[in-house]
């Protein structure tokens, strides 16, 4: 060892000893403090209960299931409407139902005017018929004024007239028809 090297390992501590040192520190320090008077009520005289939330029941410091606080960070965001309108497109099943959505789909949303595509032309104009009622189906699920008029399509079918090898003409006759 060097000089003046084996006084100081003397006195520093490890382990144990070190975590019990800085226990006691921390309690000594606590000791010290004042101790705060107990508030009594000057009706009763009994000691008052601290104000803030103690005791079994809910209070707003629990945690809160995801789904409250994603709410909550929507409306104070203002995503409401968007939230709305892409649950037309991601649940249109549920909204318009099973048999309807298995005949149609949805392609565009602008500004309240559901663009609908069905699969053939008899369930396009079903759908016309029932354009009132799917109206107010949607406007029960997803919330009012977020779809206000359905502009329904038959399906669509690929253009002839276009093109470098258009030929004039009325196209190809039996494929559609």
């Amino acid at each position: 060892m060097a000089d003046g090297d084996d006084g100081a390992a003397g006195n520093e501590k490890t382990g144990p000893e070190l975590a019990r040192a800085a226990v006691e520190a921390a309690l000594a320090k606590r000791r010290a403090q004042p101790r705060r008077k107990a508030v009594t009520d000057p009706a009763t005289g009994e000691p008052r209960r601290r104000r803030g939330y103690t005791g079994p029941g809910p209070d707003p410091r629990d945690p809160q299931p995801f789904g409250s606080l994603l709410e909550r960070m929507m409306k104070a965001r203002g995503w409401q409407k968007p939230k709305a309108e892409a649950t037309v497109f991601g649940e249109w099943e549920r909204v318009v139902g099973a048999d309807i959505a298995a005949h149609c789909r949805p392609i565009k949303l602008e500004d309240g005017e559901l663009t609908v595509e069905a699969e053939s032309t008899a369930w396009a104009t079903q759908l016309r018929m029932l354009a009132g009622r799917l109206i107010a189906r949607i406007a029960g699920e997803v919330g009012h004024n977020v779809v206000k008029k359905l502009h329904i399509q038959g399906p669509s079918t690929p253009s002839w007239s276009r093109g470098p090898m258009r030929v004039r003409g009325r196209g190809p006759r039996d494929t559609y028809g």
